[in-house]
C-alpha cells in the first residue's frame, strides 16, 4: 500500500512538473513526423499480463512494424525522436501508466512478449513478479551500456546474447531487496543518468545491487 501511494503521489507530480517537456514532445513530433503522437508499446507485465506501455513516438509510423529493440543509429528514428530518446522526454506519458496501475515508479523494465516467451529463463519469469516501473536498475543499464552492446546491423540479436542475461540479473537483484528507500535511489540514479548523458559522462550501479546480480550473470558485463 505505502508503495502505491507513493507511485500516485509521484506520479502526479511528475505530470505536472514535466508538462512543459510533454508539451515541447508534443508540438515537435507533429512539426516533425506525420503521424499520431503517442505510440502504444506492447509490454508484459505483473504476473505475466500484458499492457500497452505509453510513450511519445519517436519512428517514422511505417517503421513501428520492426524489431522492438532499437540499437543507435536506428533509421527508424527520425532527428527529433532520437533527441526525445536521448532526454527520456519519450517516456514521460509512463506516469499515466503508472497512475492507473499497469505500472510502478520503480520496477523491472517491461519486456516485449516475444522476448519474454522466446528467451525468458525460470529466473528470469521471478522479475514478473512485481509491478513494471519506468525505470529500474535495468533500464539504467541499457541506457548506459547500449551504445556499446547492442548491434546496429542485429539489434535484437545483440540484444539477447548481450544484454538480456545482466539487465534481468539486475532486475532480479532488485525484486529481491525491494523497498522505497531504494526505489528513491534509483530514481536518483535516473536523473544522473540522463544528466550525465547530456554531458558525455556515465553512471554507475550501486556495488552491493552489481555483486547480488552476478550470482544470475557472473561474467556482466557490469558498468564500471
Amino acid at each position: 500500500m505505502a508503495k502505491r501511494l507513493f507511485d500516485i503521489l509521484f506520479a502526479l507530480f511528475a505530470l505536472v512538473i514535466t508538462a512543459p517537456f510533454l508539451a515541447f514532445g508534443v508540438i515537435g513530433i507533429s512539426l516533425s513526423s506525420p503521424g499520431p503522437v503517442f505510440y502504444r508499446a506492447r509490454r508484459i507485465g505483473r504476473n505475466g499480463e500484458i499492457f500497452d506501455m505509453l510513450k511519445l513516438r519517436s519512428m517514422h509510423v511505417a517503421s513501428e512494424s520492426g524489431s522492438s529493440i532499437t540499437a543507435p543509429g536506428d533509421a527508424r528514428i527520425f532527428a527529433f525522436g532520437n533527441l526525445l530518446r536521448r532526454t527520456k522526454i519519450d517516456e514521460i506519458p509512463q506516469f499515466w501508466n503508472i497512475l492507473v496501475g499497469d505500472m510502478s515508479v520503480v520496477g523491472p523494465r517491461g519486456e516485449a512478449p516475444g522476448v519474454v516467451e522466446e528467451h525468458y529463463t525460470d529466473w528470469m519469469m521471478e522479475t514478473l513478479r512485481v509491478a513494471p516501473g519506468a525505470t529500474s536498475p535495468g533500464a539504467i543499464y541499457n541506457y548506459v551500456m547500449s551504445d556499446t552492446l547492442l548491434d546496429p546491423e542485429d539489434p535484437e540479436g545483440s540484444y539477447v546474447n548481450r544484454m538480456l542475461t545482466p539487465k534481468l540479473a539486475l532486475e532480479r537483484a532488485y525484486v529481491e531487496r525491494a523497498g522505497l528507500w531504494r526505489d528513491m535511489i534509483y530514481i536518483v540514479l535516473t536523473v544522473a543518468a540522463i544528466l550525465a548523458t547530456v554531458v558525455g559522462r556515465k553512471v554507475g550501479l550501486p556495488a552491493g545491487d552489481v555483486e547480488l546480480a552476478r550470482r544470475w550473470a557472473p561474467e556482466g558485463p557490469f558498468p564500471e
